[in-house]
């Protein structure tokens, strides 16, 4: 069993490692190789007896932990600073993604198993990104198999959008959108060139700031932890994730929390853990058999929102690029904001990018478990 947590623990190295390394790798993702290589573990027969209780241990543990670490840098006060436009298409983005899911839900997700659970993981997964949709299976408790298909299935549908969004997307929402209301500051364009974050995680002199970091997400957890034994059972994994997230949140406002370095890519290092463990669960079978309706589900939430999105703008006068950014970052995640706002040559779109996506972070785990918990009592 100490071989198997540790190979749980390190997994994310080799996985870091084979990104910086090649670059068809990377631009599968590092989740993605990571959801490989658990799948192959878990069906290869090698795990050992009595696997599942450290699987259980450790899905129950890490994203606990990665929450707060990927919180503490926030800066939610940015989103004051937006211009209006920016602050409209997020309103507009939030809601067509809620929207969607809905409405789909009623379509195509009440039929499926835990519909309702499904429609929360695709709410916190298109308002946040993939550690809301872990965080929502842990405070959900969504099935291993039908985890692992959702976001199979979005990993699926992201391509083809995210084409989409590169190459005529521009063209398409230019004719009906205006292309821009905020003027390119000069010197501002040319291209974007994005660096491996994880790089120098491991420099001494990062060390010190991030065992900090680790040991504050560790009270954090042990605080929201103690204060969830106050509920019932059926309630407190919830309690405790929307603690977790809300006095991450409350110390991100604190300039010593927020100045640690590197701390959102530890909790990414979490989520990757988490993410090996999980895929390492899941039957195969059962994963490609469950696969088709959940893809149709997701395409609607991803498609439909797009659409739904680009009519209220057209009404609202938010233009094109902003449209696109916002989407981006909603749809795709932050991480996507640079290689978006690089495609459109367009530097001054990062920021407001980067901070409607990490707005995205922080309301992803509220909506996604109030929206799930609303259809299922329905």
């Amino acid at each position: 069993m100490v071989l198997l947590v540790l190979f749980y623990l390190l997994a994310p190295f080799l996985v870091l490692h084979l990104c910086h390394r090649f670059k068809y790798v990377n631009k599968l993702g590092a989740v993605v190789v990571a959801y490989v290589l658990g799948v192959l573990l878990g069906n290869s027969g090698w795990l050992p007896e009595g696997s599942a209780k450290v699987q259980e241990i450790m899905t129950a543990a890490t994203i606990p932990l990665a929450i707060p670490l990927m919180l503490f840098s926030t800066r939610l006060n940015e989103v004051f600073k937006l211009a209006r436009v920016s602050l409209v298409s997020l309103l507009l983005g939030l809601f067509s993604v809620v929207l969607m899911v809905v409405l789909g839900y009623f379509w195509l997700g009440a039929s499926l198993d835990e519909g309702h659970k499904v429609a929360g993981l695709l709410v916190g997964l298109y308002t946040g990104g993939t550690p809301n949709l872990a965080a929502l299976k842990v405070m959900l408790g969504v099935d291993e198999t039908v985890y692992l298909v959702t976001h199979s299935a979005d990993l699926v549908i992201g391509v083809f959008y995210l084409f989409f969004l590169l190459s005529a997307g521009p063209r398409v929402f230019g004719r009906i959108l205006p292309t821009s209301t905020v003027g390119e500051p000069e010197g501002e364009e040319g291209p974007i060139n994005g660096g491996d974050p994880f790089y120098g995680m491991l420099k001494k002199q990062l060390l010190r700031p991030l065992s900090k970091a680790l040991l504050l997400a560790v009270l954090v957890v042990a605080v929201s932890g103690a204060a969830s034994l106050l509920v019932s059972d059926g309630a407190r994994m919830a309690v405790l994730m929307l603690l977790i997230t809300s006095l991450a949140l409350g110390l991100s406002f604190l300039e010593p929390v927020r100045r640690l370095p590197k701390t959102f890519e530890l909790g990414m290092y979490f989520v990757l853990v988490f993410s090996v463990v999980v895929a390492s669960m899941a039957d195969i079978g059962q994963l490609l058999t469950g696969a088709l309706d959940v893809l149709y589900y997701v395409a609607w939430v991803v498609f439909g929102s797009l659409l739904l999105q680009l009519l209220l703008s057209r009404w609202f006068k938010v233009d094109a690029n902003t449209l696109i950014i916002t989407s981006a970052a909603l749809l795709c995640s932050p991480p996507f904001v640079p290689v978006v706002a690089a495609a459109l040559n367009k530097r001054s779109l990062v920021v407001p990018g980067l901070t409607i996506g990490i707005v995205g972070y922080a309301l992803g785990n509220y909506l996604g478990f109030l929206l799930s918990w609303l259809l299922g009592s329905l």
